[in-house]
C-alpha cells in the first residue's frame, strides 16, 4: 500500500519540522511521499524530495490539511494511506508506516488509525490524547469513535466516500466531524498504542481562540451530524460539563460567545447520522451525547 504524509506548518518551528521529516524519511519499507503545506506562511527549508505548498492565507487546520490531501490527487487517490503529523512531532519508531500498511491490509473495514502521543522527555501520554472515555491506560489499543488530528493515518478511500475535513471549523473538533461521517459510512477507527508520535506536553488552551472555537464548533458538530432529538441532549451535557469544570470568567465569557455563534452562523451541510450509527457509537463506549 502506498503511503503519503501531510504536514501543515506556520513556518515558526523549522528545527522541529526538519526533525519530523527526518523521522518520516527513516520509515521502513517503500518511501513515504511528503507534502508540507505552509498555512499562510513560507515553508522553511526541507529535505530534497519533499513537496511544498505555500498558501497566501491561513486556512486553519482542516483547510490546510485538505489542501495537502488534494496534493495527492482528488481525495488523495494517488496514495492508499495518508499520515497527518503535527510539525512539532516526531515519529518514535521506524516501523510506523509499515504497521499502518499491515493494519489497513488486514482489516478492510478499518478507515482511520489514531496514534499514541507521548512526551519525548517523560514518555507519558496525556489523558486527553487517548480518544475514548476510559482513558486511564494509554497502552491499551482499542476501537474508538474519534481520533487525534496531528497523529493519525487515514485510508484515502474514506475521503473519497465521505469528503474531507470541514474547512469552516478552522480549529477544534474537525476530527470528530470526519470520524462521525466515516463511522456512519461503515468504517471503523482504531487507537494504536504501538504507533507513537513524540510531542511536547502542551495545554490546548494556549491558543487564544480555544474557548470560542471549542464551543462554536461543538454546536456546529451537533447541528451537522446528530439526529434532531440528540442535538439538545448532546449540547446540554457539554454545557453542564463546562460549568462543572469552573473555567475562569474570561474563558467562560469566550465559551458562551462561541456557543451563541454556533447557533447563529452557518455550519455547512447537515447530514444526520443514522440511528444504527448512534447505537454503534454506544456499543463502542461513547454514545453521541457525551
Amino acid at each position: 500500500m502506498k503511503v503519503g504524509a501531510v504536514v501543515i506548518t506556520m513556518g515558526n518551528r523549522p528545527e522541529e519540522l526538519r526533525a519530523l521529516l527526518d523521522s518520516v524519511a527513516k520509515q521502513d519499507g517503500d518511501p513515504v511521499e511528503v507534502v508540507v503545506v505552509g498555512n499562510g506562511s513560507p515553508v522553511p527549508d526541507v529535505p530534497a524530495g519533499v513537496r511544498t505548498i505555500e498558501l497566501p492565507e491561513n486556512l486553519g487546520i482542516p483547510g490546510g490539511r485538505n489542501v495537502g490531501i488534494e496534493a495527492f490527487g482528488p481525495s488523495g487517490r494517488d496514495v492508499d494511506i495518508l499520515l497527518f503529523l503535527d510539525d512539532d512531532g516526531l515519529l518514535a519508531r521506524h516501523d510506523t508506516a509499515e504497521l499502518c500498511r499491515e493494519a489497513f491490509a488486514a482489516d478492510p473495514a478499518l478507515g482511520i488509525i489514531s496514534f499514541r502521543i507521548a512526551d519525548p522527555g517523560t514518555g507519558e501520554t496525556q489523558r486527553r490524547h487517548v480518544p475514548r472515555l476510559r482513558a486511564a491506560d494509554p497502552m491499551r489499543s482499542s476501537r474508538v469513535t474519534t481520533f487525534l488530528g496531528g497523529a493519525n493515518a487515514v485510508r484515502t478511500r474514506v475521503f473519497a466516500e465521505v469528503g474531507g475535513l470541514p474547512d469552516e471549523f478552522f480549529y477544534a473538533h474537525e476530527e470528530t466531524d470526519l470520524a462521525w461521517r466515516a463511522l456512519d459510512a461503515g468504517w471503523m477507527i482504531d487507537y494504536r498504542s504501538d504507533m507513537v508520535l513524540y510531542h511536547p506536553t502542551t495545554a490546548p488552551s494556549r491558543h487564544a481562540v480555544y474557548h470560542r472555537m471549542v464551543a462554536r464548533n461543538r454546536v456546529w458538530l451537533a447541528r451537522r451530524n446528530l439526529p434532531a432529538l440528540l442535538v439538545p441532549v448532546y449540547l446540554g451535557v457539554w454545557l453542564l460539563l463546562t460549568l462543572l469544570r469552573r473555567p475562569s470568567r474570561p474563558a467562560l465569557k469566550a465559551w458562551f460567545g462561541g456557543f451563541r455563534e454556533g447557533w447563529a452562523t452557518p455550519c455547512g451541510p447537515r447530514r444526520p447520522m443514522r440511528w444504527r450509527t448512534v447505537w454503534r457509537l454506544t456499543r463502542l463506549g461513547r454514545p453521541p451525547v457525551i
